[in-house]
């Protein structure tokens, strides 16, 4: 009797740890298993690479100019040429240009020497103080007056100005979704003609491309006559391309 209840007992518990095992197996290996093979680089796989674009038209244009003064006494040349640059930035707000897109990014005041035969030395002669300003414009209907009211004012050395974006990357998430559609769809038009399908994304790269500024006038180092008029042609900022390249690899089934 006792031999009767072991061996209903043994295989009872036998059948339990049967019971335990496959549920192991199924929610806890498997799963394991499965994530394991995930983390293998896949035997088939296909890359392929897009390039995608996005046309826009430039919203800020930065110019650069300078006060340039030259005299004999440093204090005096420093006070001329500050209330000139002060005329001048007091004109370029009243032509709606906000504080913070104007900055000084140079301020040099720099000794004139001339070479004397007789004591064979160089002596001080002067000075020249240059005082540059970069602003920026973010209403490009005002390029043309801001920079055509700047000479009558002092200004005798105008810089490029340039074209360019405010925030390039949103329209470069514009070009990158392009990308993204092509390199698929290439994916899958290649993978049809090998008679297999597309899998899980393997990897993805990219190379994004964001024009830098484009100069539109160049008057750098060209010094204009101190209150002369000056001529702008008419402001044409054009058109620029944001472009993406994206490379992806797929998985093969």
């Amino acid at each position: 009797m006792n031999k009767d209840k072991a061996k209903v007992w043994f295989w009872v518990l036998l059948d339990v740890l049967i019971v335990v095992l496959i549920v192991n197996v199924l929610f806890f290996v498997m799963p394991l298993l499965q994530h394991l093979g995930n983390g293998f680089y896949p035997a088939r796989t296909i890359t392929v690479s897009a390039d995608g674009k996005t046309t826009v038209s430039p919203d800020i244009a930065q110019a650069s100019f300078s006060v340039v003064s030259q005299g004999k006494n440093p204090d005096t040349l420093s006070t001329s040429n500050n209330d000139k640059m002060s005329a001048v930035v007091q004109f370029i707000k009243s032509q709606k240009v906000d504080e913070k897109d104007i900055k000084t990014t140079d301020y040099n005041l720099s000794p004139n020497y001339q070479w004397d035969k007789n004591t064979q030395r160089n002596y001080i002669v002067g000075y020249t103080l240059t005082q540059t300003v970069t602003v920026k414009i973010r209403d490009l209907g005002n390029v043309a007056s801001v920079i055509g009211g700047l000479t009558p004012l002092g200004v005798n050395q105008i810089g490029d100005i340039n074209f360019t974006i405010d925030d390039p990357e949103k329209f470069l998430s514009v070009a990158r979704a392009d990308a993204f559609n092509k390199a698929e769809a290439k994916a899958r038009e290649m993978a049809l003609g090998a008679g297999v399908s597309l899998g899980r994304v393997v990897s993805v790269g990219e190379y994004g491309n964001v024009p830098g500024p484009r100069p539109y006038l160049t008057m750098a180092d060209k010094t204009i006559g101190m209150g002369a008029a000056q001529s702008v042609p008419m402001i044409q900022p054009g058109t620029q391309d944001v472009t993406d390249s994206v490379t992806i690899t797929y998985e093969l089934r």
